[in-house]
């Protein structure tokens, strides 16, 4: 039986491994983010001080390990076997539930996954025990107070983390402006003081104070001249803030790369036990279990050693964060710092990730009305001066590639890491990506990067990773105690069953992230468009993009005419509908598209984008009529075949299959001139399209007097839906003719 336990213990190291690399890779962005968006030194430059940070984090996060210990459970009055099942049903619940929200897209945080996977395990099986044993109570089982606090924790750390944001984001602004080079002379060594003093505080004395490796004299004597040592900090600190910028030195930079040293640290010690804490719990039980069990059954042998303090070795930790900095340094996905918090906070206009919604439609009318409200009663005079330290056009970014300027990266890492380390101190594993994330929400919206344009999308995209986050929270919670039921009641084999499921898991995952990472190539080219100040370069690639989107529409426009008429041919229902789908789905990109170049347009040269304009939306209202002349074919056809009408009779197939074939070939060479942008056989596809339309022309002329003699084949039905194809087909080969002398037009020199 302790073999089993062995294998389990192992499986659970295992996927502590995997945790660490994928949860790094997707984590980083969140210590990364501000100082690449801001662009305030070279990616490794970052990347060194980031890892500096994580490995001093790791080492340091022992007191952490108490949460995956006795956090959330009272350990000792629960048998080995109901602890490891509870530890392994965690891991795969977080896996699973992982895997399921990476798949819809949705946002999700592993700090929530553990907390509620902890106690929806402990929950339920602590329901089970008092359901055999009346006598014990919820209290006894749960540590409820300690659950409680680390529940309220995360969830308040959230409207504070916003609201801190807001507030000290706005006040920086109104000191430093946009132009803060201009406005820097004498707050500069004020805000560098008190910044380094409080990453100081959080970082060397809340953090680094409290660690083990430190002597108790030492702690002690930190612990008394708090204060002073405090107040020296701030003062040495503004002097020498004060005299770096005299010396012309960007105080901000040094401000984000230590705030990305504090975060990456706080980070490392308060999400590492998210990774490894349960899995080193499992090995701390079964070590416990084979020294001191004399060979007691699994189901009797009570784990009060997990009520002590983690022990964690320093070994264990080391590897921890040395595994942590190689999944920074390697992982493609961690250097994929421009992620959804970006987009919501980036400073200049840009494609919308979110819709609208009623709940944002709702909040922004009612903050513009608040907002209007208090701006009747400020003087005029206030408001122009307000205003004016608000001028984005004064806005200092480091390169065309800068998200946000220096200033908003300082407060933002500054903040998260100073709220993230507090958490830390008073063991509460706090949310890195929500209180990171909502951070920047606030600083964003305080510096006016949300426009009336855009606030409703931006909200709705905040409440869509709040509401993830609830999401995952009760996700967690039900599926860890449905796997802990199913483990408890079905024993090894359940429990081996589930380890299969996770490897299975874990692979297809790996996969689908690799097809998914070709997809997201378009999204950088419109992020370059958006961030590149040279109109000229813009121009250069808003044509490859145009280009690119409309040979791909009419590339998808064949694909999808073959399809309905071999639906129609071998009355396929299921590829008709698959069909409609991808119709559906190509609509709602092409208009994402359509946004994307027209924003990009408005940053090529004036001149240029007059004269060209109207042949842009001349091409993207055509790859438009695409899907409405294809819909408009598909709709009769699918009702026909969904409803077992009479097939496509031989007759009508002898007529029509030269036309396809001729259809085909002129569409496949207008998607080969369109990709190549060369031009030279334009006119004799549009030659040929006129031919093939005359042929059209005939052959619905020719089906209209069969009809209207009462000849048809196979019964008025299918002769309809015949009669259909003919007209879209025609009006197909017209949107093609359209589109590409559109394209011409569009990118002629």
């Amino acid at each position: 039986m302790s073999t089993i336990y062995l294998f389990i213990v192992v499986f659970l190291l295992s996927l502590a491994i995997f945790d660490l690399f994928v949860g790094v890779s997707n984590d980083a962005v969140n210590f990364l983010q501000s100082a690449i968006g801001a662009r305030v030194a070279k990616f490794k430059t970052v990347l060194v001080i980031a890892s500096i940070g994580v490995g001093i984090g790791a080492v340091m996060s022992t007191g952490m390990m108490d949460v995956a210990r006795h956090g959330i459970m009272s350990p000792d009055q629960f048998s080995f076997e109901e602890v490891m099942t509870i530890f392994l049903a965690v891991m795969v619940t977080d896996v699973i539930v992982l895997d399921m929200f990476n798949t819809l897209g949705m946002p999700t945080s592993t700090t929530v996954s553990l907390v509620f996977e902890l106690l929806g395990g402990t929950f339920i099986l602590a329901t089970l025990k008092i359901a055999s044993a009346p006598s014990l109570t919820y209290g006894d089982l749960l540590n409820s107070d300690k659950a409680l606090s680390v529940i309220i924790a995360i969830f308040v750390s959230v409207a504070i983390a916003f609201v801190f944001g807001c507030i000290v984001m706005w006040i920086s602004r109104n000191v430093f402006t946009f132009n803060y080079k201009n406005h820097s002379k004498y707050g500069i060594g004020i805000f560098g003081g008190i910044a380094f003093t409080a990453l100081s505080y959080f970082i060397f004395l809340k953090g680094l104070g409290k660690s083990p490796y430190i002597p108790d004299g030492t702690k002690e004597w930190i612990n008394d001249n708090t204060q002073l040592l405090l107040l020296a900090t701030f003062v040495v600190s503004s002097i020498v803030m004060q005299l770096l910028h005299l010396l012309k030195v960007n105080v901000f930079k040094f401000v984000v790369l230590m705030g990305t040293f504090a975060l990456a640290m706080a980070f490392a010690g308060n999400d590492l036990v998210n990774f490894i804490g349960v899995p080193l719990a499992g090995l701390d039980s079964y070590n416990d279990y084979i020294a001191n069990s004399n060979g007691a059954n699994p189901t009797e042998f009570m784990m009060s050693s997990l009520m002590e303090s983690a022990k964690t070795p320093p070994f264990y930790l080391m590897l921890a964060g040395v595994i942590m900095i190689v999944a920074m340094a390697t992982s493609k996905k961690a250097q994929n710092v421009i992620k959804t918090s970006v987009d919501l906070a980036r400073q200049d206009e840009g494609d919308e990730m979110f819709g609208s919604s009623k709940a944002a439609r709702s909040i922004v009318r009612a903050s513009q009305d608040c907002g209007g409200f208090v701006a009747r009663y400020i003087p005029s005079s206030v408001g122009k001066w307000i205003d004016g330290r608000f001028n984005k056009e004064e806005v200092i970014l480091q390169d065309d590639k800068a998200a946000f300027d220096v200033v908003r990266a300082a407060v933002n890492l500054v903040l998260a890491s100073m709220l993230i380390t507090i958490g830390t101190n008073y063991k509460l594993p706090l949310s890195t990506t929500y209180v990171t994330f909502m951070v920047a929400m606030g600083t964003s919206l305080a510096d006016r990067a949300w426009s009336r344009e855009s606030a409703v999308f931006r909200v709705t995209g905040v409440l869509s990773v709040i509401g993830g986050w609830f999401i995952t929270a009760g996700v967690a919670f039900t599926g860890c105690a449905l796997v802990c039921v199913i483990m408890f009641y079905t024993g090894i084999i359940g429990k081996l069953a589930f380890i299969a499921l996770v490897v299975f898991l874990l692979i297809r995952s790996n996969r689908q992230y690799k097809k998914k990472s070709l997809d997201t190539k378009d999204e950088d080219m419109f992020r370059l468009m958006m961030r590149t100040r040279d109109p000229e370069l813009v121009w250069d690639m808003l044509q490859k993009h145009v280009t690119k989107t409309q040979a791909n529409m009419t590339e998808f426009a064949l694909q999808s005419y073959n399809d309905i008429i071999n639906g129609l041919e071998t009355e396929n229902v299921r590829l008709l509908r698959r069909c409609d789908k991808a119709l559906r789905n190509e609509r709602v990109t092409l208009k994402k598209l359509r946004r994307q170049e027209l924003l990009a347009l408005r940053r090529c040269p004036l001149d240029l984008a007059i004269e060209r304009n109207t042949w842009f939306h001349i091409g993207a209202n055509s790859s438009q009529q695409f899907i409405y002349s294809l819909r408009r074919m598909l709709e009769p056809i699918k009702e026909h075949v969904d409803n077992n009408f009479n097939p496509v009779p031989e007759l009508y197939s002898e007529e029509f299959t030269p036309v396809i074939r001729k259809i085909n070939e002129l569409m496949e060479a207008s998607v080969s001139v369109m990709s190549t942008r060369r031009f030279d056989d334009y006119r004799d596809i549009l030659t040929e399209a006129d031919t093939v339309k005359d042929e059209l022309s005939a052959l619905r002329k020719k089906h209209l007097d069969r009809m209207q003699k009462g000849k048809e084949v196979n019964g008025v039905n299918i002769s309809i839906v015949y009669l259909n194809i003919l007209q879209e087909s025609q009006e197909f080969l017209s949107i093609m003719r359209h589109q590409l002398r559109a394209l011409k037009k569009f990118t002629e020199a």
